[in-house]
């Protein structure tokens, strides 16, 4: 775990690819029991410590995380998620050379919570929820595009399920794209931006993936996070 930055109201780490968000079934190492055991041991806090969970990344998913340091800031980056001030941004390289350099989707996606699988559902079958993103082609290599995707709607696998429904399965995905190629699933948080819960302050937060890795060494991936 690498730690952006932190204050007394948040807290903004790196998540490693395939750790859980949040303690899961597999009983496996994850990120939030690594925020609490850090803020513990930095600040010799007793008893439990307080971090709230305000968003999630999928398992196999690397990059930027806030956490909450206490209710009130925990509630308040909340609000903002659900009045959409809230922005997350990825980076992912999908398999192909994209048609159309920049696209809305939406889509109904449906979660099978026991093989956790998500699939395309018409848009009246219960249980469905709405997905939306906009994706916008960064770059084209001769088998892969690099995309910096921004979603609307937080569902469940959202961007692997949209794009594979498309055609362009992401780099690595052996759920959606029955990819057999060896490394981290190419899906990255680059980019997050909100309001301070307390200040009010615009905060912006960047951070790269491995570039040196497969397959983001196909692209001149370091000059998009310049920006």
């Amino acid at each position: 775990m690498q730690v952006v930055y932190e204050d007394n109201q948040i807290i903004v780490v790196i998540k490693p690819h395939n750790m859980p968000s949040q303690e899961d079934a597999s009983n496996d190492e994850d990120l939030l029991s690594l925020v609490k055991k850090y803020v513990k041991e930095k600040y010799n806090k007793q008893g439990n410590v307080f971090i709230g969970l305000v968003h999630r990344l999928d398992r196999p998913t690397g990059g930027l995380m806030v956490f909450a340091r206490n209710s009130k800031s925990a509630a308040r980056l909340s609000k903002q998620m659900q009045d959409g001030e809230f922005k997350k941004v990825y980076y992912c390289v999908v398999e192909g050379r994209i048609k159309y350099n920049s696209q809305r989707l939406e889509n109904f996606l449906k979660k099978d919570e026991k093989r956790n699988i998500v699939t395309i559902a018409p848009r009246l079958e219960d249980g469905t929820k709405r997905a939306e993103l906009i994706y916008k082609c960064l770059e084209k290599s001769d088998r892969r595009s690099l995309l910096e995707v921004e979603i609307l709607t937080g569902r469940s696998h959202q961007i692997r399920v949209q794009l594979a429904n498309i055609g362009y399965p992401l780099f690595g995905d052996k759920k959606y794209g029955k990819s057999v190629q060896k490394g981290n699933l190419a899906l990255w948080a680059g980019r997050l931006e909100f309001a301070h819960p307390v200040t009010k302050q615009k905060m912006k937060f960047v951070a790269e993936p491995d570039i040196s890795a497969t397959p983001w060494n196909e692209f001149n991936v370091e000059k998009y996070f310049l920006r």
